[in-house]
């Protein structure tokens, strides 16, 4: 008989329980969904003020040695190479026939490469690149330390309220910051369409650091129910949902991912037919949708045009900033443009939606 692995738990578990948090089972680790006041109070209270999330379950993998830049271009279609020190590239691993096998974060910082890789990922990326490791490259997988996220347009007030000067710190920027004496890597990114930041601390001083940033406020606790429907109104994928292996980057909708000089080179995994939609266009694209009628359509509906399949639905829930049902799809590339009608069905029952611009919510972030 086969017994399930137990459940891994962030450093901060206790803490979470202890303010309230109704703990779920969430890619192998014991996660707080929500607190006491609800997700859409979550939600809101990180549009309007700051959220503050453990994403501890984030694997943090550092890599550093002469062949670290070529090794991850071998895997991205990432100009490793020009990042930049003190700067942040979001990234891909892909396979050969062009599909995504994760997304992740690449910062350059102290001269190696700093990865956040998701966490239902993170075995698969962890062996994907000890598969690929050269002689020259030392790769470490920084299990000691916690991982927390500050969202939300007060975030930045709340942390120079700690003593922390972001003057010159824009969006997808790295550095090392001190915040209530506790020494921690920041990237100015997130996951929600928010100004906000990423914090990486030894674990440690996490409790410390959580309890000192909820004392303002501007903060409030956030789970994981809040930040999905906040990274759906912001029209961020997630793996499994709007990325996967037989989806490509142009169909998601991030060209923007794919750097000038790999596109040239054409010597990323994939780049045959990536490319080749990068040119001509995907025959499927990823777009937002607006459910009519005030009832959600869910991840794995249908999406039909005159009775006729046209897509399917690969996220779907409530937005709360919308006070309203939202939804990502891919659609058929003719009808992925704002305004047309289709028809989102599932187990019987039909849900009028139309189809959006992304993001369903504008980003806000702070750029230099």
């Amino acid at each position: 008989m086969e017994t399930s692995s137990p459940l891994q738990e962030t450093v901060l578990a206790e803490f979470h329980v202890a303010h309230g948090a109704r703990m779920v089972p969430f890619a192998g680790w014991n996660m707080p969904v929500q607190y006491a006041d609800g997700i859409k109070a979550e939600h809101l209270a990180t549009r309007q003020g700051a959220g503050l999330f453990d994403v501890s379950h984030m694997a943090q993998v550092w890599l550093q040695g002469d062949g670290a830049d070529a090794m991850l271009e071998a895997l991205t279609p990432t100009d490793v190479a020009g990042i930049a020190e003190g700067r942040v590239r979001y990234s891909m691993f892909l396979n050969e026939t062009g599909g995504v096998l994760d997304d992740l974060m690449i910062a350059r910082l102290d001269g190696m490469l700093q990865l956040v890789v998701n966490a239902g990922r993170a075995d698969h990326d962890i062996a994907h690149l000890e598969a690929n490791l050269g002689d020259e490259v030392e790769m470490s997988v920084r299990r000691e330390r916690a991982l927390l996220a500050l969202q939300g347009p007060e975030a930045p007030a709340v942390l120079n309220r700690l003593g922390v000067d972001l003057h010159g710190f824009y969006f997808m920027q790295v550095g090392h910051f001190e915040i209530a004496g506790i020494p921690c890597i920041v990237t100015r990114s997130g996951y929600t369409g928010e100004d906000g930041f990423e914090i990486s601390m030894p674990a440690e001083a996490a409790g410390e650091l959580a309890a000192r940033l909820l004392a303002d406020e501007a903060v409030s606790l956030a789970g994981l129910g809040a930040r999905d429907t906040l990274r759906l109104e912001a029209g961020l994928p997630l793996w499994g949902h709007e990325l996967d292996e037989t989806i490509n980057p142009v169909a998601a909708g991030l060209r923007f991912a794919l750097s000038k000089r790999r596109r040239e080179a054409a010597d990323f995994p994939g780049a045959g037919p990536i490319l080749e939609d990068f040119a001509t266009g995907a025959p499927r694209l990823l777009t937002g949708l607006l459910p009519q009628g005030g009832r959600p359509v869910r991840d794995g509906a249908e999406l039909a045009l005159n009775g006729e399949i046209v897509g399917h639905v690969t996220s779907g829930g409530f937005a709360p900033s919308l006070d309203a049902p939202a939804a990502l799809g891919f659609v058929e590339a003719a009808l992925a443009a704002p305004g047309t009608t289709l028809m989102a069905v599932a187990r019987g029952r039909e849900t009028p939606v139309i189809t959006a611009a992304l993001p369903l919510v504008p980003h806000r972030y702070i750029r230099g």
